[in-house]
């Protein structure tokens, strides 16, 4: 199979399958330099020819988890379900300025106007989700839901126990779960946080708490592909589900690799930023596909915005997860000295400026806290869980405050912080791989 590759609409490359696990790109003849594909292929005559079904930029960009599973059992009789077959339906609307489709087949970049009014204000996330779906299919949300699947537009956006996101011009727009219940005011409020202390992606949650909307921030204010993005991932030469094998030390190297020298300090403040947000928020699911550089060429590169960001700890089945990156060898949120020293010595950032960012999380938190307090009320289902994000943030700056980290003393919070009881006892369900349904219990 072969597939052009475009840059902001330019054809630049020809991706082609060779045998049943390589890929090779050739860029065209007439390419310039700065339309290249990604930061770790620069545009020469040779061919990059990588050991894998496909390069770990188009990787970043295959669907995962229950669309992805939509998508093999939909495709599979049709195309088959291989990476290539997939990347070539999914192609035209993915994250950044790259687009890749058939040979000869015509790239549709005007912008469709997608209205998500319906799914904010309407009484009902689910059901504004479908119809949000059941619409727009056939103008490439996620680029992955064609005409014939309209039928199965419930499915996608009520999965029983995943999560569903969809991919528009301007939004991403992401469903409920009911493993993570609430899952989409809790980013939402852990953004509102980010959002206070460095650049974050802005999101808007539906009235009933069950829906979030991403704005983009790879187009530009008319929904125009503008920005190159690839995570640390794509970078790294990581497949998705290595998203978790990854170290801060080598994300360190990765931006030293791609971000110019001037800018070096500006990204090496964000990351330091990013991390101890993780700290603070006891986000365990900070992981190397959740932090990116942004682009337009390779003199004007920095860290993305943040995006992704959730209270995991919130969760009893996820309470007692680590970090997801680890540093020195470890994940542990019991770093103590460990933390700051290693942020000095490998991002640059000296002491006193960890200090001033650890202390506008605290301020940050404490503005959103009122906002927490203000879903508990309106939303009963979110109450137990705004309690267990509410205390897991007071964990977790109180943690970075702490006298073996960086002993500031203990953090005022605010009345938002208090006077609620505790949250309801909640065993974390424990799942047996391997052991059928059918069989009778144990007795």
């Amino acid at each position: 199979m072969k597939l052009a590759v475009h840059v902001l609409g330019r054809e630049v490359a020809t991706l082609e399958s060779v045998g049943d696990f390589k890929s090779s790109l050739v860029y065209r003849a007439d390419v310039a330099p700065d339309d290249f594909i990604s930061l770790t292929m620069r545009v020469r005559a040779e061919p990059y020819v990588w050991d894998d079904v496909l390069h770990p930029v188009f990787q970043m960009n295959l669907p995962e988890g229950y669309l992805l599973q939509v998508l093999q059992e939909q495709f599979g009789p049709h195309i088959g379900a291989s990476p290539m077959a997939l990347l070539s339906v999914v192609g035209r609307n993915m994250i950044g300025r790259i687009q890749v489709a058939p040979a000869g087949a015509k790239l549709d970049e005007a912008p469709k106007p997608i209205d998500v009014a319906s799914l904010l204000q309407g009484d009902n996330a689910e059901e504004a989700f479908a119809e949000l779906v059941r619409r727009h299919a056939t103008s490439g949300v996620s680029g992955v839901v064609p005409k014939f699947l309209d039928g199965d537009a419930e499915r996608v956006a009520i999965a029983p126990h995943k999560k569903a996101t969809l991919y528009t011009h301007r939004h991403i727009i992401k469903g409920s779960s009911r493993l993570l219940p609430f899952v989409s005011m809790n980013e939402h409020l852990c953004m509102q946080v980010a959002a206070q202390v460095m650049p974050a992606a802005k999101t808007e949650v539906s009235r009933d708490g069950q829906a979030l909307v991403v704005h983009r921030f790879d187009v530009d204010e008319h929904g125009r592909r503008h920005w190159g993005m690839e995570d640390f991932c794509a970078l790294l030469g990581l497949r998705p589900a290595a998203k978790y094998e990854t170290t801060w030390e080598r994300i360190a190297k990765a931006v030293r690799d791609h971000v110019p020298v001037d800018g070096r300090e500006q990204a090496f403040r964000h990351l330091t930023t990013l991390l101890l947000l993780a700290y603070a928020l006891r986000n365990a699911d900070l992981h190397a596909k959740n932090a990116a550089l942004r682009y337009t060429r390779r003199e004007d590169v920095h860290l993305a915005p943040a995006y992704d960001l959730i209270t995991t700890a919130a969760y009893p089945d996820y309470a007692n997860n680590p970090p997801g990156i680890s540093f020195l060898g470890k994940k542990t949120w019991d770093a103590g000295r460990n933390l700051p020293t290693f942020i000095t010595a490998t991002f640059g950032v000296p002491l006193r400026e960890q200090v001033k960012i650890v202390d506008r999380i605290a301020a940050a938190m404490a503005e959103t806290g009122p906002r927490v307090r203000a879903a508990m009320k309106e939303h009963p289902g979110f109450n137990e869980l705004g309690k267990r994000m509410l205390i897991a943030w007071q964990e977790g700056i109180a943690g970075l405050r702490g006298q073996r980290v960086y002993a500031l003393g203990a953090p005022a919070l605010g009345a938002a912080f208090g006077g609620f009881s505790d949250p309801q006892p909640v065993k974390a369900r424990r799942s047996v791989v391997g052991r059928s349904e059918l069989l009778g219990k144990k007795r």
